[in-house]
């Protein structure tokens, strides 16, 4: 039934509160473009978890709908959400729906694109006559699938529209960076830049996309610069996720599974490919902020424990007697002062060969493991060695 089902709109969550609200405010929007309960949920730094959030909504409920609200399809939107939607299947009676990332869709080039326009306006210069290139700025990541809908981005945003040129470009982790591409464009000579950063809201990448825009205009001064605003908020956000949820109930959730680093090999990213890792780098990934207690100003740094092992509690390993295996070895490795994170996970695709254990970063799986043997496990992450005979397969 229709007055059955919720939403959670899974933000990445940040030490800024001012982009949590953010997050809230979309949720809100949100709930009343669909006329459901909808509540905001987050990855990390930030409260509630996903895992939270469906919980509060699941006794009223019985299905929930997981939306990532995410610009790309990099690692948090492949592997940290479904990870947590599987858990959650697992913990809650309820029937849960993963949803697709914003990714490329009309209404966010037509954002842009007026984004652009605005700036355009501030600069006092007009597309139609002038030659304006743009710059779509956005974060960068290690995915090259995410990279590349930047750049398709991009060209849409040039497509049908007036202006000299549209770019791409990253404020980190990858190239061009926002610097060298502005110089690049520069030799074209135009009338103006117009710099558009692709992010949900403001923090302090935009505010370095907005510093090497205003030293690209300082530098070049036959070329006046401007930087826009990120997406914000934007009723037009409701529009694509008012269709991600469609998608989601309907069952047509397609990802692209032809250029994801986790599902095909792609030079140069060769030791990412595999499902498996995809689901360690996850379940790691969550631990790595258990820890706030040094961080600086970058807005995504945390401290990670040595070691994460990972034991499956699935219906198949828990009949095996997984959930004793777990809390002994959480012992052991008290007992053996190991510096790691002991969860549990859901099932690791091993059915029949367990209770299965992970331990990552080492990439060791283990098979039919006992309760007796949870101590040289436990040994064996200290000493930074294997269990041989336990060992099932090795990343």
């Amino acid at each position: 039934m229709l007055d059955a089902e919720a939403v959670v709109l899974a933000g990445h969550g940040s030490r800024r509160e001012k982009s949590n609200e953010q997050v809230r405010e979309l949720a809100a929007g949100l709930e009343g473009r669909l006329g459901l309960p909808t509540d905001a949920g987050f990855i990390e730094l930030a409260e509630p978890s996903i895992d939270e959030a469906i919980e509060s909504l699941a006794p009223s409920a019985s299905d929930v709908t997981v939306l990532p609200l995410s610009l790309f399809a990099a690692s948090h939107v492949k592997a940290d959400v479904p990870l947590v939607v599987n858990e959650a299947r697992n913990e809650h009676d309820v029937t849960l729906h993963n949803g697709r990332h914003l990714g490329v869709h009309p209404s966010i080039v037509e954002l842009l694109d007026d984004r652009a326009a605005a700036v355009e306006d501030d600069l006092g210069v007009d597309r139609t006559e002038d030659d304006v290139l743009v710059v779509v700025c956005a974060r960068g990541s290690s995915d090259p699938d995410s990279n590349g809908d930047v750049h398709k981005l991009a060209r849409l945003l040039y497509e049908g529209r007036n202006f000299l040129d549209v770019e791409a470009a990253f404020i980190g982790v990858t190239e061009p960076l926002l610097e060298d591409a502005l110089h690049t464009v520069s030799k074209r000579r135009p009338d103006a830049v117009v710099v558009v950063p692709y992010m949900l809201g403001d923090g302090v990448l935009t505010d370095r996309i907005r510093e090497r825009t205003a030293e690209f205009d300082a530098e070049y001064p036959y070329a006046t610069a401007g930087c826009g605003d990120p997406l914000g908020t934007d009723d037009r956000l409701l529009e694509v996720l008012a269709d991600r949820f469609e998608e989601a109930r309907s069952g047509d959730v397609s990802m692209s599974c032809d250029t994801c680093k986790y599902k095909v090999e792609m030079d140069g990213f060769e030791d990412d490919a595999g499902g498996a890792r995809a689901m360690l780098r996850a379940m790691t990934h969550q631990a790595t902020h258990a820890d706030r207690s040094e961080v600086d100003d970058e807005p995504h740094v945390h401290d990670a424990p040595d070691k994460h092992v990972s034991v499956c509690t699935n219906r198949t390993c828990a009949g095996q007697g997984a959930a004793t295996v777990l809390e002994r070895l959480r012992q052991a490795v008290d007992e053996h002062d190991v510096d790691a994170r002991i969860t549990r996970s859901s099932c690791l695709d091993r059915c029949g060969e367990g209770p299965n254990v992970a331990v990552y970063p080492d990439g060791v799986w283990y098979g039919s493991v006992g309760v007796d043997d949870t101590d040289r496990l436990a040994a064996a992450v200290a000493n930074d060695r294997i269990v041989s005979d336990l060992v099932d397969q090795t990343l």
